[in-house]
């Protein structure tokens, strides 16, 4: 069982909620609750699940459809590759006659991409008074606080997702709402820790809010974590380092959540017990960025890596001042490379102006 959570860290999370009810997660996420279940839930349900169309499944993955989970529409082209195995495996899923463990562990085995987001989010789309979601989102803010529970080395998917569902279940009851609400809690701390502001309705977007070449860059950054996710195993990195995989999660190494925040990309070696740690530098200074690799290099070395193992790191910039250049002479096993992002305008073959006779 898992342990009783800190009164303080409840304490906390109240006041969180009071204000998690006055900005625009409660517009986006929370109103839109009714709808969404009134929606998904027949379609996942026992009954219907052995004859779900592809179209019903791929349109729950999307964010402007089931309004709280980003990202699981990635996973659509995998999991619908074989229909008839989804089927199954979401039959699996749902059937509650079976430990959710066991119904958890054979579901992920079947599919590919059937992780942990989506199944997790199917479950509560199913039962949301039974069951919370576990996300790299729920993650990183429960470890962050100090309640993530200690797992057993070799332990099932599903033994873990139970251990994590026990705490999000006492959570739940601890604050007074539902797991809906709980799930909308995480991505409010997420923005409160990144320093995003929250427009409450009505409410003018501040002066801090990020605009102009900023607000470019950082959009340029935001689809440069999502092109290395994405074509990994086709860069020359990828060849030697694949993303860091873990029992029900084939993205772990994409914003792996630990204590200290989220990891950007974590990968493995081949064939050596290397890690390697990478961070983007965005909105921040050099010494920000070199403090925050270290210590994610740190948390890795206590947590993950076996004594034997070496962590490595690497930070990828469009740019390198001579505070970052100074700094990694110092750090060892911390490499740096740069991107460049190209745009190019072509025309047409046989269009091109001037060229008709």
């Amino acid at each position: 069982m898992a342990g009783t959570v800190p009164a303080d860290v409840i304490g906390e999370l109240r006041e969180a909620v009071v204000t998690l009810n006055k900005t625009a997660i409660y517009r986006d996420i929370l109103e839109p609750k009714d709808a969404v279940l009134a929606r998904f839930q027949p379609i996942f349900s026992a009954e219907h699940a052995s004859n779900i169309t592809e179209e019903e499944f791929r349109s729950f993955l999307l964010l402007e459809n089931n309004h709280h989970w980003s990202g699981l529409h990635r996973q659509g082209p995998r999991m619908c590759s074989n229909l008839p195995k989804l089927r199954t495996a979401l039959a699996t899923l749902l059937n509650e006659a079976k430990p959710v463990s066991e119904r958890l562990d054979e579901a992920i085995e079947m599919v590919s991409g059937m992780g942990k987001n989506v199944a997790s989010a199917i479950l509560m789309i199913a039962q949301p008074s039974r069951y919370g979601v576990w996300n790299n989102r729920s993650e990183a803010n429960m470890k962050r606080i100090g309640i993530w529970p200690i797992f057993e080395r070799g332990e099932s998917f599903g033994n873990r997702y139970v251990k994590v569902n026990q705490i999000l279940l006492q959570l739940r009851d601890a604050l007074q709402i539902d797991l809906w609400t709980l799930d909308a809690l995480w991505w409010f701390l997420d923005q409160q820790e990144s320093g995003e502001v929250l427009v409450a309705e009505g409410a003018e977007p501040s002066a801090t809010s990020v605009s102009g070449d900023n607000e470019q860059r950082f959009g340029l950054e935001r689809h440069l974590h999502e092109f290395l996710r994405d074509n990994w195993n086709y860069l020359d990195l990828g060849r030697e380092w694949p993303l860091y995989k873990e029992p029900g999660d084939e993205e772990a190494g994409y914003e792996y959540p630990c204590d200290v925040g989220r990891i950007d990309l974590l990968a493995k070696h081949k064939t050596q017990p290397h890690w390697l740690v990478v961070e983007l530098k965005r909105n921040q200074t050099s010494d920000q960025t070199v403090g925050q690799l270290l210590r994610y290099i740190g948390w890795v070395k206590r947590h993950l890596a076996e004594e034997k193992d070496e962590v490595h790191g690497l930070i990828i910039c469009r740019e390198a001042d001579d505070a970052l250049h100074y700094a990694l002479t110092t750090v060892p096993n911390v490499a740096l490379r740069l991107y460049e992002v190209e745009f190019r305008l072509k025309e047409e073959e046989e269009k091109i102006l001037g060229s008709k006779k």
